[in-house]
């Protein structure tokens, strides 16, 4: 059986030691996110590399500054404080040495472009679209460039709930291409010696099935 302990051993990693992390390594990680399969080899990813520290912390200003305004809408206490509970997690990226943003651009369907130029009905639209094989293209880079870290002794998480600053952090960056909007985040650095362990997962029989 082969060794993949380079897949259990992977966790979720927010606190960094300040150790600068190679170039090279850094293209590396990204050649193997590029690997990933995506559907119908669109390959529709692009990635922002950000090593600047101010920059980062502003960028972590500006999450904390959207968060802030979202929960002040919580219609009751109890909603505010579980929004506001988890500040921290959207935030950790701002002490990593190398924060790498995830564009992803619209995943293109010939059979959507055939169905809607025929009127068919915005439920069997809304069918076909429903899986967000971009999306599912995006996460598969992802967990390409967070196993390949794992791999090679660094440790990553993976966000997407800074996103909904997306439009302020696209702004701070200054980053454009045309079709391509912020899908996530991905922090990366050298881990602390002392991390919070790996959280447990659901037995293996809750989430199969198998049909004969």
């Amino acid at each position: 059986m082969a060794n993949l302990d380079f897949i259990y051993q992977r966790k979720s990693i927010r606190k960094f030691k300040d150790t600068p992390i190679p170039k090279q390594d850094i293209l590396e990680l990204l050649k193997a996110a590029t690997y990933a399969p995506s559907p119908k080899h669109q390959q529709n990813w692009h990635f922002v590399i950000l090593q600047n520290k101010k920059l980062i912390h502003e960028m972590a200003d500006l999450v904390t500054k959207s968060h802030q305004t979202i929960g002040n809408l919580a219609k009751n206490e109890r909603d505010y404080t579980r929004h506001m509970s988890v500040i921290n997690y959207y935030t950790c990226f701002k002490d990593a040495p190398v924060v790498i943003l995830v564009y992803g651009c619209e995943y293109k369907m010939i059979e959507y472009k055939i169905l809607k130029e025929n009127d068919a009905p915005q439920e069997i639209l809304d069918v076909l679209v429903s899986p967000q094989s971009g999306a599912q293209a995006i996460g598969a880079a992802v967990e390409n460039f967070l196993l390949a870290a794992s791999e090679m002794g660094y440790g990553t998480c993976y966000m997407t709930g800074p996103t909904h600053a997306k439009k302020d952090i696209e702004a701070l960056i200054g980053f454009e291409k045309e079709g391509y909007e912020l899908m996530s985040m991905i922090s990366l650095g050298v881990p602390e010696e002392k991390t919070p362990p790996q959280p447990a997962r659901k037995p293996l029989e809750d989430v199969i099935t198998f049909i004969d």
